[in-house]
């Protein structure tokens, strides 16, 4: 590739591209705060109430891959700004539903085409900076957009729900998207594949057939526990992953090409931001427990503490660069995961009384450390790949995260409610079955409990987070320990990956026919 280096458009374009990003981190989190005026005025049942807050996400896994290939395919360019009208007309309809049903179609569609925004964001970056010291610069401020918007979520949510109405957190969407339609084809380059056959629609129903069930399975799971049906979807979806693998491995022109995965650092870059991403969601669905329902903070005070951890991994985010011209990949990001692990090992002290300073402090730490891998780590993975399967690589990096908050969220939301269980004491009597299961059934019953019983829910809880916050810890140490040993070949100052065996041209012909 050309080391040709980006001028002033195309870092104003990376300012374009950031705007997405930076929306649908947003999207992420700002929903949880709208949940109760929603409540009131659609009354979603529970099982409604579930769909409104999953399908976006789940959708949105489902399609990554897809999506990623197709803008390969289509011109990255052009799917963004499909992408972009797609997002923007969602959004109105999900801000004005007027029923549940209408809300819940509203965040399935709006989650496909989201789906479209961040592999053809990543993808672009790419083809825009092919200095590999400017991409990486590059890849660590749209990381940084991404962190910060995450953060952000609770605190846009809260303002915009103090003065308008429930709707409002999703008109958020409309005007970035009408930013991204005007600026696009001024400052933004068209790629495509011109080798690129005909889409493989049977591979593209194996993609979602496998994706799909797999995290329902694993949202089912956190839910319910480990039943057997929820179980049996999740391996029903690896089953079939296992099928479209071996599908991509026949065809000429594959929906994703597996020969990404020769590379080694390619494969360790996925499997470890897959593994550190176990653990942010699994810490961050405790954290925000315990600031909300043992410290008793509101959702908008709650996430104003939640903000120095994202403010933390932005900082080593834009370091991480730096880091990288000196010291290898590997060096830079195990000793950033390093960091994350002894910051989870602070959380495992905090205490039910007084542990706020030691819980902010631990998880400021830990999302510190993980700053590098949110920048270097996606740098790699789309890198690795050649400048016409750019899409594809994004989509596998999207994935990976996606894939990990799900299982985090499912095993360790499982542990710490298993850890609350035990240790919960609450009196006799089947009116008290709520708060045996889980601190917001304990809450609940706050009227009909004595105080030292709700003390004891709320230990209960703590617990559970320290537990968490010791397999998060064990979760990093061995995310930094494939990083130091997988990664160390990798030069630093952000240079293109080494490969084992160079990458045919995405066109060349193999066995197997398109179809």
């Amino acid at each position: 590739m050309s080391s040709k280096r980006a001028g002033s458009r195309e870092w104003t374009g990376l300012a374009v591209l950031a705007l997405p990003t930076l929306l649908l981190s947003l999207d992420q989190s700002v929903l949880f705060l709208a949940l109760p005026p929603l409540a009131e005025t659609l009354r979603p049942s529970g099982t409604q109430t579930l769909w409104i807050m999953d399908v976006y996400g789940f959708m949105m896994a489902g399609f990554l891959v897809t999506m990623g290939t197709l803008g390969d395919r289509i011109g990255r360019r052009r799917l963004l700004m499909i992408g972009a009208v797609g997002v923007g007309v969602t959004s109105l309809l999900a801000a004005y539903s007027t029923s549940a049903e209408m809300l819940i179609v509203s965040r399935a569609l709006l989650g496909v085409a989201a789906a479209t925004l961040m592999p053809s964001t990543l993808a672009l970056i790419s083809n825009m900076f092919q200095d590999p010291g400017q991409r990486g610069r590059a890849i660590a401020l749209w990381a940084g957009c991404f962190m910060a918007g995450t953060a952000l979520g609770p605190v846009v949510g809260g303002v915009l729900l103090e003065f308008f109405w429930w709707g409002s957190v999703f008109l958020l969407g409309v005007p970035v998207m009408l930013v991204l339609l005007v600026t696009a084809p001024f400052l933004l380059p068209e790629y495509r594949d011109p080798t690129a056959g005909r889409l493989d629609l049977f591979s593209v129903a194996l993609s979602l057939a496998a994706v799909l069930p797999f995290v329902y399975g694993l949202k089912e799971i956190t839910r319910y526990g480990w039943q057997p049906l929820p179980i049996l979807t999740a391996l029903a979806g690896l089953a079939v992953g296992a099928v479209f693998v071996a599908r991509q491995r026949g065809l000429a022109h594959p929906v994703l090409d597996v020969r990404l995965f020769r590379s080694p650092a390619f494969t360790a870059s996925l499997l470890i931001s897959t593994l550190i991403m176990v653990a942010m969601s699994g810490s961050y669905l405790f954290v925000t427990g315990f600031l909300q329902m043992v410290e008793g903070l509101s959702p908008a005070r709650a996430g104003l503490w939640m903000v120095p951890s994202a403010i933390a991994s932005i900082v080593s985010a834009q370091l991480a660069p730096t880091l990288a011209r000196r010291f290898s990949m590997g060096t830079v990001i195990g000793a950033g995961l390093a960091v994350a692990a002894a910051g989870y090992v602070v959380i495992a002290f905090a205490g039910p009384v007084g542990g706020l300073p030691l819980l902010v402090t631990g998880f400021v730490v830990s999302f510190f450390g993980t700053g590098p891998i949110g920048a270097l780590g996606t740098h790699l993975v789309v890198s690795s790949a050649p400048p016409e399967q750019g899409g594809s690589a994004a989509s596998l990096q999207e994935t990976s995260g996606h894939l990990g908050v799900a299982a985090g969220i499912a095993a360790l939301g499982s542990l710490g409610a298993a850890v609350y269980r035990e240790k919960v004491v609450i009196p006799a009597g089947a009116s008290f079955d709520a708060a045996r299961d889980n601190l917001e059934g304990a809450l609940a019953l706050a009227g009909l409990l004595p105080a030292e019983v709700l003390a004891a829910a709320r230990a209960a809880y703590t617990s559970g987070l320290n537990t968490v916050a010791v397999v998060c810890a064990v979760f990093a140490a061995a995310a930094a320990l494939v990083a130091i040993t997988a990664l160390r070949r990798v030069g630093a100052g952000g240079v293109a990956l080494e490969r084992e065996r160079p990458l045919e041209p995405s066109g060349a012909v193999r066995r197997g026919s398109a179809g």
